[in-house]
């Protein structure tokens, strides 16, 4: 769409003339009078690129997203740099990866001083109202909500023990997903007239309940939604592929998991129609939310994003789960809707790398608020107009978690290649993929003499990028 150049990641500073950094502007009187646009952000959790009807779905129905991106663009090269909810929401609230910010699970909370410097903190002191509901993913100290957010709902669906279905406000018991539209609706209902607001939402769904037998636990009113579909096997789902694997692979929490959902006919059939009814059940409070906009008079000044924290891997080698740099593990929907952009500008596909700490960097341009020199990402604002921008053609994947069942590994993903490395095993595990020849990633290449002068290239670029965001793993960081 757009030409690019080979060139390294760079930190994209909108800093004002005197020197931006942390402080925010004020809102004048004539974009709180309409100029400034509100914002709402809405979230999904273990969420694939491919499971919309308008990425080329043709069983899932989700047609209220579908919609925004009928209107809007949708971007059809989405990732996030880790792929766990944990260290990739810490990296959308700070704009950082996970070496910089230092979060995942086990690690202590974010600090006030580095939650101050979050996106929603910053669309505060600018003067926007802004709200959270939903799936936090990350520990904070108990003093940063307040300086983050005027309206704070935080509930999470992860296992038995913060199950999908609770009791509600009003006292019915309802699914969790339901909750986060009733709750998102009251921060829009009770917005001021005047004032504009950044409103975040992070679904729990389609994110299983990870000790429950089901798994899925949809709405119980979509249980006959896909009675009758037959949802594919994975491209590369036999045995064949799944010993192709080094060993620490099919030993890993990849492969336990699978076990629990995908290990018979049956049971992938179960478990992805349940994932799917998740899916739907958040299209349905997208059209909620995006309806209530609507009815308040909002609409023509209301920019929509949706995206994912992660994706995960449906089968694919016999595994499951997210963690590793596979595609269904780091690729995720993205679809920007901004209605104050031309007919024109509706219903394109943007093919440019997008990011994770992209989406803050976008809202505080979209908000018209300085970036913080720390924020990595790069603003979406000039591809959503059509402009021609010379964009990254590669970034730095990396995942830090410490977990015997889960190896560390860290690569980089060009538009036509990717190279993995699992830098704790004895001797370095190495994977390389031609991702033209072979989508699916079935052929290490790292073994391969005739890809020798790739596979030392893009060692050295993993190095330059990793060396640019803190260096080599110390255990601990």
């Amino acid at each position: 769409m757009c030409p690019v150049t080979n060139r390294p990641i760079d930190r994209r500073q909108f800093l004002s003339a005197s020197g931006g950094g942390l402080a925010a502007t004020s809102l004048s009187s004539e974009q709180a009078d309409g100029g400034t646009p509100n914002i709402v952000f809405l979230m999904t959790d273990n969420h694939r690129w491919d499971m919309l009807g308008c990425a080329g779905n043709e069983i899932i129905r989700t047609p209220h997203i579908d919609a925004l991106a009928a209107r809007g663009a949708r971007f059809t090269n989405s990732f996030c740099t880790t792929s766990i909810c944990a260290a990739t929401r810490a990296s959308i609230l700070t704009g950082e990866f996970r070496r910089e910010h230092g979060y995942t699970f086990t690690m202590p909370p974010m600090t006030v001083q580095r939650m101050d410097r979050s996106y929603p903190a910053l669309l505060r002191r600018a003067g926007y109202r802004t709200g959270f509901v939903g799936k936090l993913g990350v520990e904070v100290d108990p003093r940063a909500p307040d300086r983050m957010f005027d309206f704070y709902r935080r509930r999470i669906a992860s296992s038995t023990r913060n199950p999908y279905y609770r009791p509600a406000a009003d006292g019915k018991v309802k699914h969790i997903t339901t909750i986060n539209g009733d709750d998102a609706v009251e921060f829009i209902r009770t917005n001021p007239s005047d004032q504009p607001f950044c409103l975040s939402v992070s679904f729990s769904a389609p994110h299983p309940e990870d000790d429950n037998i089901d798994q899925y636990v949809f709405d119980k009113r979509y249980e006959d939604l896909y009675q009758d579909d037959v949802i594919p096997q994975p491209p590369i789902p036999g045995d064949e592929y799944f010993h192709q694997l080094p060993g620490f692979i099919q030993v890993s929490m990849s492969r336990q998991r699978w076990f629990r959902r995908f290990d018979t006919p049956e049971k992938y059939q179960r478990m992805m129609k349940g994932m799917y009814r998740l899916i739907t059940g958040v299209d349905e409070q997208v059209g909620r939310i995006v309806d209530e906009t609507a009815s308040r008079g909002l609409a023509g000044n209301t920019v929509v994003i949706f995206t994912g924290d992660n994706g995960i891997m449906t089968g694919e080698h016999g595994l499951t789960g997210i963690w590793l740099m596979y595609e269904g593990s780091i690729r995720k929907p993205l679809i920007i809707a901004d209605p104050r952009l031309p007919a024109s500008r509706h219903g394109v596909t943007v093919d440019e790398m997008a990011l994770s700490f992209d989406c803050p960097v976008t809202m505080l341009d979209l908000a018209g608020v300085d970036v913080p020199r720390q924020m990595r990402g790069t603003s979406l604002v000039p591809l959503l107009r059509g402009e021609t921008v010379d964009w990254r053609t590669d970034f730095f994947y990396e995942h830090l978690y410490e977990r015997e069942t889960i190896p560390k590994s860290e690569g980089v993903r060009t538009e036509t290649q990717k190279y993995v490395r699992y830098f704790e095993r004895n001797p370095v595990y190495e994977q390389l993929f031609d991702l033209e020849t072979d989508p699916n990633e079935v052929t290490n290449l790292a073994g391969d003499p005739s890809h020798s002068g790739t596979l030392a290239a893009l060692r050295a670029r993993c190095d330059e990028l990793r060396d640019s965001v803190g260096g080599p793993y110390v255990r601990g960081m």
